[in-house]
Order: C-alpha cells, then sequence, then structure tokens
C-alpha cells in the first residue's frame, strides 16, 4: 500500500527496491524526490546496504521521475504510515530474536529440526513441551488441522495429512504425492526430539541435527532413491559422550511409575533390536484370539443352560476359518438333514 500511495509520487523507486522495508526506509529519508542531489549519495546507500550503484541509480530516477507533485497533507501521512510499518518491522525482527534466544534453551532439538517458530507454534498448541512430548506422533502429525479431521471423520471423507508441521520447509521442498509420507515421517523426529527436551537438563542441539540430517536423507530417498541411514547407524554416529551424558540427566516422566536405569538403556539401545511380527504371525494370533472368544462365549451360554452341546475344537477351528462344521459330516447325514428341512 505504501508504494502504491507515494508511487504517484516517486513510481521508479519501487521498480529499483522491492524490498517493503528499504522501501518504507527509503520514503521516509527521501520525502520530496525534488530534493535528491549527489551530496546526499552516501547517506543514501546507508539505508540500502551500502551499494553505490543503487544510491546512484535513485538519484537519477528523482531527477527524470514521471511522477506528479504532492501535497503537504498527503506527504505527512505517507511519512506517518512509513514511520509506523517501519516500527512494526523492528518490532517483528525483535521478537523474533527473542523466540530464537528462548528457543534455544527451552527446546534446542525440536527448533534445530523444524525451526524455532514451526517449533513454538507446536508446543503453543500443546499448551507446553511436556504436554507436546506426551502426544504420540500421529497426533503431533495434524495438530493445528482439528477442524479439518473432525469434518472429515463427521463426512467420512480424506483425513488432513498434516497440520502446523505443513509450514516447515521439508513439507513444501517434497513432492505432491510425497507430502503425506514426509510429513508422517517428521512428525516422528518431533516426537522424539521434544521428549529429549522436555526430560534432559542440559540444552544440546547434537540429537536435533542428527535427526534433521535423517529428516534430509529421507527427502533424498524419495527424490533420487537414495538409501537412508537406519536408526540404528544413526544413533551409531552420536558422540558416546552426549548419549551417556542425555541418559544420565532423564528425569523420571512423570506418568510413569517405573523407569530403567541409564546403563541398562543404553546397553538396551545398542545390542536390543526391535523385533516385528510377521504376517503368518499376526494371523496365527488373531484366529488364537478369535478362538478364544468362542470358547468363552460357549462356557457363558452353557452355565446359563443355553447351550448343552459340548466345546470342540476342531469345530471351533473350522468355524472361525469360515467353514461350517456340519458339512464334513458324513453325505448320508447331510441328506437326511437337508431332507428333514425341506
Amino acid at each position: 500500500m505504501e508504494s502504491e500511495w507515494y508511487g504517484w509520487h516517486f513510481p521508479e523507486l519501487i521498480k529499483i527496491v522491492s524490498d517493503n522495508y528499504k522501501y518504507c526506509k527509503l520514503v521516509t529519508y527521501i520525502k520530496e524526490k525534488k530534493a535528491l542531489d549527489n551530496e546526499q549519495l552516501h547517506e543514501l546507500a546507508a539505508y540500502v546496504d551500502d551499494d553505490q550503484e543503487i544510491a546512484q541509480s535513485i538519484i537519477d530516477a528523482a531527477k527524470m521521475s514521471m511522477g506528479q507533485d504532492i501535497s503537504d497533507a498527503d506527504m505527512e501521512n505517507i511519512l506517518t504510515f512509513a514511520t509506523k510499518v517501519n516500527s512494526l518491522a523492528d518490532f517483528r525482527k525483535q521478537i523474533f530474536d527473542y523466540l530464537t534466544d528462548k528457543m534455544s534453551v527451552v527446546a534446542p532439538n525440536l527448533a534445530k529440526l523444524i525451526g524455532e517458530v514451526v517449533a513454538a507454534r507446536l508446543i503453543s498448541h500443546a499448551g507446553s513441551l511436556t504436554n507436546l512430548s506426551k502426544y504420540p506422533a500421529s497426533t503431533i502429525q495434524i495438530l493445528g488441522a482439528e477442524k479439518a479431521l473432525f469434518r472429515a471423520l463427521k463426512t467420512k471423507g480424506n483425513t488432513p495429512k498434516y497440520g502446523l508441521i505443513y509450514h516447515s520447509s521439508f513439507i513444501g521442498r517434497a513432492g505432491a504425492k510425497n507430502k503425506g509420507r514426509i510429513s508422517r515421517f517428521l512428525a516422528n523426529k518431533c516426537s522424539i526430539a521434544s521428549r529429549i527436551d522436555a526430560f534432559s537438563d542440559n540444552p544440546t542441539t547434537v540429537f536435533g541435527e542428527a535427526l534433521r540430517n535423517q529428516v534430509e536423507e529421507r527427502l533424498d530417498f524419495y527424490s533420487n532413491g537414495t538409501a537412508p541411514t537406519k536408526n540404528e547407524v544413526a544413533m551409531v554416529r552420536l558422540p558416546y559422550t552426549s548419549m551417556v551424558r542425555l541418559l544420565k540427566c532423564i528425569r523420571k516422566p512423570p506418568w510413569t511409575r517405573s523407569w530403567v536405569t541409564s546403563t541398562s538403556l543404553l546397553t538396551t539401545m545398542k545390542n536390543q533390536k526391535m523385533r516385528t511380527p510377521s504376517p503368518a504371525r499376526r494371523i496365527r494370533r488373531k484366529r488364537a484370539k478369535r478362538i478364544k472368544r468362542i470358547r468363552k462365549r460357549r462356557r457363558t451360554r452353557r452355565a446359563k443352560g443355553r447351550l448343552h452341546q459340548k466345546p470342540s475344537p476342531r469345530r471351533d477351528r473350522e468355524r472361525m476359518m469360515g467353514r461350517s462344521w456340519w458339512r464334513r459330516r458324513s453325505p448320508g447325514r447331510t441328506r437326511r438333514r437337508r431332507i428333514r428341512l425341506r
């Protein structure tokens, strides 16, 4: 708006200086374009990062400007507006510097991973860093998109893929097909970083840098197909002293009743590997649970006198697998039963 207002008087200035903050600074200094001359070259260059060529081009454009004259009342209002814009820009810079210093103490790893602004928004939305550390990665992924989530659940549509973490640079750098995948991976790393920051006494950015490198490698994997580093390899690359210092200063979480010692946790992190069940094992577990549920239901009915048939493990197995147990009898009994049903 400032450029449109002052552009009636000096329209060539916006073509030379496109930054709004520098433009407002120049407006408060130039005021009337007729007053510019070569003697003000050094003072004018101070507003454009000491660039003598840009300052000289502004002076030359002011001498050949096609803009119209402006009244004193309009110039006074323009200068007042430009001064307020400059003060707001300075205040914004001051707040950003304060936020950067504060996040380096409160949540250094989370700030190193996704940036100070996005990390502060996540903590503000969760209520505190402790509350954020309690959230699972799936909640952090859609934190800030609750309205879209409940609308999708109500209308049975597609749920949102990301919330506040969309403002991170990683989501913008990913392709359209991989935005949901990288947001899920980034939320997982944010959950780890928030827990490290919440329960460690000595602030450090070592783990935030390692997690950020993992996200960068995952982006390369989505774009180029380069295999990313595994978690156990990334943990080995961390300095051993930083790992021991973190494990020794971890406080007991308030919602847990038991907590392992630092030595046993370090041994577990080095030696133990998480074992994921195979599809066949999942199917066997599911069938065993279903058989157990059927037998419990039969015992309950028999106790109430509703069922007088003895339980049969074979019959339960066949029923669980979707077959009808009476079809496996002899053909004669099946035929007599069908005749009797007719």
